[in-house]
């Protein structure tokens, strides 16, 4: 068992997953949210399950998604304020250059905060994957930054029972997103105290970021609040199973939550478009769990003792032999 830290998932792991050439899914999954629940209890130790704004949470439903989860003895500990499947967001939402599309943008995070509130939900992840911009000269870099962390400051304050994250990506849907890489949520976070940062380990990987680094660096920040667990080629955000493509730099991701003291949750985002979700997760609980179990066998003293040796070859038989098993 991975023990300390909490392990989740997002809802459409779940569901009948659709992408832009087969709109309809590719079958399997659940229809209904019981449906999706039901799924997930079938992944042993699965702790609790992330929810979107709107799609599966609202005004008119919220008491009755509390009851299914309650009765499931599942948790909610992630809702995200949806800023980027409607049209009105197409221009941006927090650093939108319209000033009433930006107060939209706050009133739907402070909406979003008080259903978590109401759910016991920790905290809301603000996505700004809007906020960007695909053509030179399209975009008032200073005016836009000003704005993200007026709106996010704003949003803060909302509501003490709820922390506000930001996530970061390099882009999609936008080419290049504002809030790109651990540097820039770091800078742009500066002196917002009240608000945390999620990682997302595919979003590093997309940005040809080392993710351990950018876990290290957020732990040294205080910002490191919340992780999303994914895996990708490298040039896009695919959302593949935990370990199918970047095996060594997930162990090295490992190492170093456990030596930041990282407690937080490790929630799924992935998207299986042609697997069965629920083997899908499972895999990924497995390997999560592997990994962890990887690093205990050799020992934090041991790699700690060979990354200040800082010798590659040392840190190659290191890497062999905390895998020998680490599948089984």
């Amino acid at each position: 068992m991975i023990g300390i830290h909490q392990f989740g998932a997002c809802l459409p792991t779940f569901g009948n997953c659709a992408d832009r050439y087969c709109l309809g899914g590719y079958g399997g999954g659940g229809t209904t949210m019981e449906e999706m629940l039901d799924l997930a209890l079938q992944v042993e130790g699965l702790d609790g399950l992330e929810l979107v704004g709107n799609w599966h949470v609202n005004n008119e439903n919220i008491r009755s998604v509390a009851g299914m989860f309650r009765d499931r003895g599942l948790k909610i500990p992630m809702l995200v304020p949806d800023l980027w499947t409607q049209a009105k967001w197409g221009k941006g939402s927090l650093a939108a250059p319209d000033a009433g599309t930006r107060r939209a943008a706050v009133a739907e995070v402070q909406k979003v905060m008080d259903w978590a509130a109401e759910l016991e939900c920790p905290c809301v992840d603000v996505w700004p994957g809007q906020d960007g911009f695909d053509y030179c000269f399209q975009a008032d870099y200073i005016e836009s930054w000003k704005w993200l962390r007026e709106g996010l400051a704003q949003c803060a304050k909302h509501n003490g029972a709820v922390k506000v994250l930001v996530e970061y990506k390099p882009r999609e849907p936008r080419t290049h997103c504002f809030v790109d890489h651990v540097g820039t949520v770091l800078f742009l976070l500066k002196d917002l105290e009240d608000v945390g940062v999620l990682l997302d380990v595919g979003h590093a990987m997309q940005g040809a970021e080392n993710v351990a680094c950018a876990a290290a660096l957020l732990a040294q920040h205080g910002k490191l609040n919340y992780l999303h667990l994914n895996d990708n080629h490298g040039d896009w955000d695919e959302d593949l199973m935990v370990g199918s493509v970047h095996l060594v730099a997930l162990l090295e991701l490992v190492y170093w939550l456990k030596r930041v003291d990282y407690k937080g949750w490790l929630t799924l985002d992935i998207f299986p478009y042609r697997e069965d979700g629920v083997k899908a997760a499972r895999e990924c609980k497995a390997w999560t769990e592997s990994l962890f179990a990887a690093v205990e066998r050799i020992g934090m003293d041991r790699i700690g003792a060979v990354i200040a040796g800082a010798d590659a070859c040392e840190a190659s038989a290191l890497v062999r032999s905390a895998l020998a098993g680490a599948g089984g």
